[in-house]
């Protein structure tokens, strides 16, 4: 009894070692060299093909009387009927059957059998088409007319029952009939070759008359270009030339608007060529070009552009690279309509031609499309189309109000509470005083300032009106432009600079001490200098020095120490320009020297602010030591350079470690600088620590002896 791990219910008795296919073993080959005979394909089969055995066929009966022919004939039949029982469908049986009584020369009870056949299936149409050809082959021709008559009644959209039927009339020489039936067939209205078919049949017996009129029928049952171009071929083959031209001009006015206008206009083209017309065919490109959508016409530029280099000179050449070009960049903007940079190139390539209204259309199409959403980046290209469009109209068509429309509408368009381009508002306005219209100019601005003021119109404003010499107009856009950015320091500097060209100084004054007091400005450091060169200039030096010291209150940047410290060297030069030219070389020296003190006195506060208060900021007490040993270089004589020297640090290149991203450690070099009073505490240290060393040392040994 097989084990149960063996067993299986859907097995029956067998276990499944029984139910495993076993494979033959696989033939080891030793000897894997190439035989001394090679045997191909060829032989192989033709091996196999002697070899094969004969086929049993079964014997050839020979009918000798009567009366077996009509059992045989009896057996068949019956054998027929059973099938056609079985499978009444199915048309091949019937066929066989029909012809096989057909090969016992038994045609009435062959054309019972088709008829049986179409009364069961009568929309087959190869039945019909076996059916005649057994009449016509037979040669009786009436019912083979019968059932061609009977099938194209039935079966009137089927094109071979009729093609049949004609050319069986037409090999019996009936003439009349096929013509017959060919209007039988026209009234169906069948496609394109059935009417084609009945032009080439009345071609045939020369009827051109009446291949002429059935060509009138058939393009208007088939109002299709290709109908027409087939019509005018015939009329032009029959060199018929005012007919042909007649007939494209009744399918251009017929299907100028259709999708195959292209190849319609390019036939007529091409046959106006052929009559030796080129301004005929030029005009009909043109009107083409014209009137077919740019998508459409892309093999018309092609056959144009070639009809130019073969006929035209060089205008005409031009144009029709023109031509093509436009009509790419039609197809580029109508892919895209806010790819900007195409409506450039397309405005661009328009005033190349100078046809100003189709220029004006196309800046019009251009700015029609809007950008979708109200971010200034979407807008930034977009304005320049109306840019280009304003300096078009001034200075190309020198159109005023266009132009003024057009600076207009621009201005309206812009969302100013979101964003605005002063530049527009420049442009606008400084048109305004090209054309001497001062107020005009004024209220731009004016509505600039109060909508989207920005520093370019407060500038170009100011600058228009202090050009005009109007300035209080002047000190009020800068009080303007100041209350709308109080941190702005350009402002400041330019407003206390206009007072002083008028040599208001107090008011300057007054200006800056006003820019310096307020809370917050976006670069005070030029603030602060142009203050401090106003008063120099002034020859105000306790002045100066004062504004130095409330400016150290402020930052003690190094740049700022240097600065007062040159300052204060400079003022015995500034001092001894004022004084008289006899005065004593002395006194002079004297003067220099405490210029001297008082410039090395703010670098030592210097030097002690870094070293007390900000002792981190190594690299800038270097950058200051250095200026001020420079400075004690250019005194000369005078100067004393052993002062700044024992000040000076020494430059130490060390490595620090930094992390990476992926957690390896690299080390980096620095430069750092070792200032004297640094290296003394250091020396110290190390003292202390080796006395601390030793000290243990002692300790440890006297520890060991007890």
């Amino acid at each position: 009894m097989a084990s149960g791990k063996d067993s299986d219910r859907t097995l029956g008795y067998m276990t499944r070692k029984d139910t495993e296919v076993k494979l033959p073993r696989p033939t080891r080959v030793k000897n894997k060299t190439p035989a001394p005979v090679q045997i191909t394909a060829e032989q192989i089969l033709r091996e196999a093909r002697e070899r094969q055995e004969a086929e049993i066929r079964p014997p050839k009966q020979k009918i000798t009387d009567s009366t077996e022919l009509s059992d045989y004939r009896l057996r068949r039949r019956k054998e027929f009927e059973d099938q056609i029982r079985r499978a009444r469908w199915n048309i091949q049986v019937w066929m066989k059957y029909a012809q096989w009584e057909e090969s016992q020369k038994d045609y009435a009870r062959a054309r019972s059998v088709w008829e049986r056949a179409i009364e069961g299936d009568y929309r087959n149409h190869t039945l019909w088409l076996k059916y005649a050809e057994f009449e016509m082959k037979n040669k009786f021709v009436n019912s083979a007319r019968n059932v061609w008559d009977r099938a194209v009644t039935l079966l009137p959209r089927v094109d071979q029952l009729w093609y049949k039927y004609i050319h069986m009339e037409e090999i019996l020489g009936n003439i009349a009939g096929a013509r017959q039936i060919f209007e039988r067939w026209m009234q169906w209205s069948p496609d394109q070759q059935g009417w084609l078919s009945f032009v080439k049949f009345e071609l045939r017996y020369n009827e051109i008359e009446r291949a002429r009129s059935i060509y009138e029928r058939f393009v208007l049952c088939h109002p299709k270009v290709s109908a027409f171009i087939r019509f005018a071929k015939f009329e032009m083959k029959g060199g018929e030339v005012a007919r042909a031209r007649h007939v494209y001009e009744r399918a251009t006015e017929k299907l100028a608007e259709d999708e195959e206008a292209e190849t319609l206009f390019v036939a007529f083209a091409e046959f106006e060529e052929r009559c030796k017309e080129p301004e005929r065919a030029r005009f009909i490109y043109k009107f083409a070009l014209d009137h077919i959508p740019k998508g459409r016409a892309e093999d018309l530029y092609k056959k144009f552009v070639a009809f130019e280099k073969q006929y035209g000179d060089k205008e005409g050449i031009e144009d029709a690279i023109v031509g093509k070009r436009r009509f790419q960049y039609e197809d580029e903007v109508r892919k895209n309509p806010l790819n900007y940079d195409s409506w450039f190139d397309y405005v661009r390539l328009e005033e190349t031609v100078g046809n100003k209204d189709r220029i004006r259309e196309i800046y019009e199409r251009a700015i029609a499309n809007i950008p979708p959403a109200e971010e200034k980046r979407y807008w930034q290209r977009y304005i320049y189309l109306w840019i280009n469009y304003a300096l078009y109209e001034e200075i190309e068509t020198e159109d005023v109000e266009r132009t003024r429309d057009v600076y207009r509408e621009c201005l309206k368009l812009i969302p100013h509470s979101k964003f605005s381009f002063a530049k527009i508002w420049l442009l606008a306005a400084q048109f305004e005083i090209r054309q001497l219209n001062l107020a005009g100019a004024r209220q731009i601005l004016g509505n600039a300032i109060g909508k989207a003021p920005k520093d370019k119109i407060f500038k170009k404003y100011i600058e228009i009106e202090l050009q005009l010499g109007n300035i209080d107009r002047c000190r009020k856009l800068y009080e303007r432009y100041l209350e709308w950015s109080p941190e702005n320091c350009y402002a400041w500097s330019k407003y206390a600079e206009l007072e002083r060209s008028l040599a208001e100084t107090e008011r300057a004054r007054a200006i800056f001490e006003l820019a310096i007091s307020q809370p917050a400005l976006d670069m005070p450091e030029l603030l602060w200098k142009a203050y401090i060169d106003f008063e120099i200039a002034e020859g105000e030096l306790e002045r100066t020095r004062a504004l130095y010291e409330r400016l150290l209150d402020r930052t003690k940047h190094y740049k700022v120490w240097v600065s007062f410290a040159k300052f204060e060297a400079s003022a015995a030069e500034q001092e001894e320009d004022e004084e008289e030219e006899d005065q004593e070389e002395t006194d002079a020296i004297e003067r220099k020297k405490e210029c001297i003190r008082l410039a090395r006195a703010i670098f030592e506060r210097a030097n002690s602010y870094y070293k007390d208060s900000a002792p981190e900021l190594k690299e800038e007490r270097a950058t200051l030591l250095e200026d001020w040993l420079n400075m004690e270089t250019n005194f000369g004589n005078l100067g004393d350079v052993s002062v700044v020297q024992s000040k000076l640090p020494k430059k130490l290149k060390k490595r620090k470690p930094i992390t990476r991203e992926d957690g390896s450690t690299e080390y980096e070099e620095y430069i750092d600088y070792l200032y004297p009073e640094e290296s003394q505490t250091t020396n110290l240290k190390i003292l202390e620590a080796a006395y601390k060393w030793k000290k243990q040392k002692l300790a440890t040994s006297e520890e060991e002896y007890d």
